[in-house]
């Protein structure tokens, strides 16, 4: 007799720790396959660590193949669910499709980014959600305080070292702080000639930061945030992106070259469009994380509309916490569904929150005991180290080195502006040119996918207004493209044809949903994906039902699943960037872009004087 067959869809905090545990718990009695677009498991928390120089990528970055040694590891984005059939369809990274039958299907796909109706932020903001935007951001951040510091125009110096950061939630203020640790190390090397000095936004229409942690801790955090010289400003959001700067919506304009999107999450919506009952784009399952009506299906992490045992007719709030525990007693009830061990209902006791400030600074209260400074630091990273399934050796060391020895501030080039614009359906995925495309299969949104279960702490809750780092640039000669083709994207008019990230912390946030689900309908005409890479599209057995305001902003469903955090809207319906074949050494950005410049530019833009100038992203 054959082994069951059970596929995981997303390898983020649910999925991951879901074939972990099945893999122990099944002792080859059982066939797990988990698919998912990268080959890691991306531990999200420590990712500002990345964009401020402390950890490489791979430190954050735990091999699915290496830590999962009895699961079959598949690369590929979910581009159907027949549930009836019980086959997941598939498309791998290379262009090519498959199929994975299955016997019991567990849903982890986690959440997206939401990008709320504001002008100009779908053209001029970055996302924060995956490896290739914190790298980008890193780059980003270096090359404008270099720039302020060589010039001599005060305007200019203080446009590019202005840093705005919208969503002042667990990764927003997380990006501010080290942030500012970040270009504050620079200017101390390199003095700007103006002498001015590196100036961080932290904005949100939230009366205080980190609205979701007690309120001692969100004064620990702002208090950590004003003694670095971050402006915080709370109740306050961006009315509008322009070429020029931002728009708040006191009133106030800033000029930035910079805006950091950390706004909010919401449901993958990979499984709307299965035709089952739904909670708020959530999939209601049973306390035991069972589809009810459906014994082989299984669903857990931000998908998941999972009964509080603890506060009757609520649901467990979409945390990475939460997410790592779904994962875990998915798990166990799949492998009773095989007649091997019990079923569990999922109950749960909050263990506190933990937010890494930079330094010997963090914000935590776990077990609810409110801790600041040095010692809420020492238990923040060792909450990290004990959390993290892999890599905890090479992070100690990254942070040890990183106390005794200067941050190399320099730029790799090796992520360009139009590879993660915040429409990106794949964060986690730098757009490629040349990608293969897929027209007329799938009806979603151009370029919607989900972001995967990856989200913030599995201790900490995900950040309601999590990540977009955001980057405008000015149509200028100092090398920066114009804000309607911010470092080789698409004009305002022309979004890429991919839904953008956006979250709950800049807006209202229910008319940030409500105007994000009519962006991800008129977005998805069918459209190709713009980043030059097959939409995803699930359906279940039977035509498959428009994805409304919780579809994905900027993505079709995805196979991934990475963290309790997820991806987002449409922008306005526009001709979708294609890849076009590479011609020159390196790669080409997507047709309707300036091609890329000898180095890390994006490509030539205009300057004020008719010339043509390498542009920076």
């Amino acid at each position: 007799m054959s082994r069951p067959r059970i596929v995981i869809v997303g390898a983020g905090f649910a999925g991951y720790r879901t074939a972990r545990t099945l893999s122990r718990l099944t002792r080859h009695q059982a066939d797990i396959t988990l698919l998912n677009p990268t080959d890691y498991f991306l531990y999200l928390p420590l990712l500002p660590q990345v964009a401020a120089g402390i950890l490489e990528p791979r430190r954050v970055s735990v091999s699915l193949s290496g830590t999962l040694p009895h699961v079959r590891l598949v690369l590929g984005e979910a581009d159907g669910i027949d549930l009836d059939g019980h086959t997941v369809r598939y498309t791998g990274p290379e262009g090519e499709e498959g199929t994975l039958p299955f016997d019991r299907l567990v849903l982890a796909a986690g959440s997206v980014n939401k990008l709320l109706p504001i002008p100009g932020v779908a053209e001029h903001a970055h996302g924060f959600r995956g490896l290739p935007e914190a790298l980008y951001l890193r780059d980003h951040v270096t090359r404008q305080v270099e720039l302020a510091a060589a010039s001599d125009d005060r305007a200019e110096c203080a446009a590019r070292c202005t840093f705005v950061v919208v969503g002042a939630g667990y990764t927003g203020t997380e990006v501010a702080a080290h942030g500012a640790m970040y270009t504050d190390a620079q200017v101390r090397k390199h003095p700007m000639r103006t002498g001015m000095r590196p100036r961080w936004m932290l904005l949100d229409v939230a009366p205080r930061v980190m609205p979701e942690m007690d309120e001692r801790l969100s004064r620990t955090a702002e208090r950590v945030l004003r003694q670095r010289g971050v402006d915080v400003r709370m109740g306050i959001s961006v009315k509008e992106a322009t070429h020029d700067g931002v728009l708040l919506t006191d009133g106030t304009t800033v000029d930035t070259r910079t805006l950091v999107w950390c706004v909010g999450v919401r449901p993958d919506p990979l499984v709307e469009s299965l035709g089952l009952p739904m909670e708020r784009g959530r999939l209601l399952v049973d306390p035991h994380l069972q589809v009810p009506g459906r014994p082989e299906l299984f669903a857990c992490g931000d998908v998941a509309a999972v009964p509080d045992l603890n506060q009757p007719g609520q649901y467990t709030p979409m945390t990475a916490q939460h997410a790592w525990r779904h994962g875990k007693v998915c798990a166990q009830n799949v492998a009773a569904s095989l007649g091997i061990g019990e079923r569990r209902a999922y109950r749960h006791r909050d263990l506190g929150f933990v937010v890494d400030l930079g330094g010997a600074k963090a914000a935590a209260n776990p077990l609810g005991v409110p801790m600041s400074g040095p010692a809420a630091g020492a238990v923040t990273r060792g909450y990290h180290l004990a959390a993290m399934p892999g890599n905890r050796v090479r992070v100690a060391a990254d942070w040890l080195l990183d106390a005794v020895l200067p941050r190399q501030a320099v730029q790799l080039g090796l992520v360009r502006s139009w590879s993660v614009p915040l429409e990106s359906s794949s964060p986690e995925i730098a757009r490629v040119p040349g990608a293969p495309e897929r027209t007329g299969k799938d009806d979603g949104p151009a370029g919607e996918r989900p972001a995967g279960d990856q989200t913030k702490h599995p201790q900490s809750q995900q950040n309601p207004h999590n990540q977009h780092s955001g980057e405008p640039a000015k149509e200028q000669a100092g090398g920066e493209p114009a804000r309607s083709q911010p470092g080789g994207e698409p004009a305002k008019g022309q979004p890429g044809g991919e839904p953008a990230k956006g979250g709950s912390g800049a807006g209202t946030a229910d008319a940030g949903n409500q105007a994000h689900g009519e962006r991800a309908k008129r977005g998805r005409s069918g459209s190709p994906r713009a980043s030059g890479k097959p939409r995803r599209a699930v359906e279940a057995a039977g035509p498959r039902p428009a994805r409304g305001g919780s579809g994905k902003p900027g993505k079709a469903p995805r196979a991934s699943g990475a963290g309790s955090a997820g991806k987002r809207p449409t922008a306005p319906s526009g001709p979708s960037r294609s890849a076009g074949p590479p011609t020159d050494p390196g790669p080409e950005p997507p047709a309707n872009q300036p091609p890329p410049g000898p180095d890390i530019a994006p490509g030539p833009v205009r300057r004020t004087d008719g010339r043509a100038a390498e542009g920076d992203s």
